[in-house]
């Protein structure tokens, strides 16, 4: 990936975080964290809050 791309993606990663009143992690800033922990902290972040928890999504057989 080239250096725009990645900026836009962990720009999008961090409006998101913000969106989820999230605005630090561990004494950083958001805008601190390299792309791959942002990614990992919106992961965790929507798994703990997802209403299925754990589950994923509820499939029909």
């Amino acid at each position: 990936m080239n250096n725009n791309h990645v900026e836009k993606k962990r720009q999008k990663l961090i409006n998101k975080l913000i969106f989820l009143n999230v605005y630090k992690k561990e004494d950083k800033m958001l805008y601190e964290l390299p792309l791959s922990r942002l990614e990992h902290e919106y992961k965790r972040y929507k798994l703990q809050n997802h209403p299925h928890g754990e589950f994923g999504s509820i499939q029909w057989i």
